[in-house]
């Protein structure tokens, strides 16, 4: 079989996948970025094929979320804003710190998150009531929000939009939903500065970025569509599925 069509028979069905999870809950790098690997495309060009293919994946679902009414501009834009300069300096911050402590870190931090979901059964399951947060604060918290989450991509990586969507119902009492569709908003304004990047160095591989960008965005519309049926219970099951297979990534980075 020629080595291209085995090549998006690797790819393009985790990109779906991928994009299905990634619009519901975030974190669908931790599946896209080994679907290219395993493809045998090179680390940086897979990364930067990722970044590509995310964000048309991010627009498909920002475009489903705007049309079931669950996405709030004004916090989107303010942490999209932060999140580009928190990003920068996580990545300075992660040549500073060996990268095995950060993954030791995240191994604490990931069971924490889930016992506390497991113990606030309600978390993002209220109506949307940030819009009794006044202006300046929302502002400030949003900020906050995408500056601290993009530090953390810059740093880390995987899992960032999980813990966006998370930020926005912890600290400004979102529904699930609609924090889901901000974070699509400020992750997808990250993402196009490091696809940028990307692009400006000859790190997309086009013969493949076009084919998995279709899967992509269908799978992402799939997901969203499935979010916006199912509510907030569908978004809190996803989550703790991302979070699951984040902790299994670490760990098997640590352990191998």
């Amino acid at each position: 079989m020629d080595e291209y069509i085995k090549t998006l028979l690797i790819v393009c069905p985790l990109i779906f996948l991928g994009g299905f999870v990634d619009s519901v809950a975030g974190g669908g790098g931790i599946i896209t970025i080994p679907a290219y690997m395993m493809a045998g495309l090179p680390t940086h060009v897979a990364m930067g094929t990722n970044k590509v293919v995310a964000s048309c994946g991010a627009i498909a679902a920002i475009r489903s979320y705007l049309s079931g009414g669950k996405i709030r501009w004004f916090p989107a834009l303010a942490a999209a804003a932060l999140a580009l300069p928190g990003s920068a300096l996580g990545t300075k911050a992660a040549l500073l710190v060996a990268e095995d402590v950060l993954e030791i870190v995240l191994l604490v931090i990931l069971p924490l998150v889930a016992i506390f979901l497991s113990l606030r059964k309600d978390f993002g399951c209220d109506e949307d009531q940030s819009g009794e947060i006044s202006r300046p604060r929302l502002a400030a918290v949003s900020g906050l929000i995408g500056f601290v989450a993009g530090f953390y991509d810059g740093m880390i990586g995987p899992g960032t939009g999980t813990f966006m969507l998370m930020g926005f119902t912890l600290l400004l009492h979102l529904d699930l939903l609609t924090a889901s569709g901000c974070a699509k908003v400020s992750n997808l304004a990250s993402g196009i500065g490091s696809a940028a990047l990307f692009l400006l160095n000859g790190k997309v591989l086009w013969s493949v970025a076009l084919p998995a960008a279709l899967c992509s965005i269908l799978g992402s519309m799939a997901g969203a569509r499935y979010a916006l049926r199912g509510g907030s219970k569908k978004v809190r099951g996803m989550i703790f599925l991302v979070l699951g297979l984040l902790f299994i990534k670490v760990l098997s980075e640590l352990v191998l």
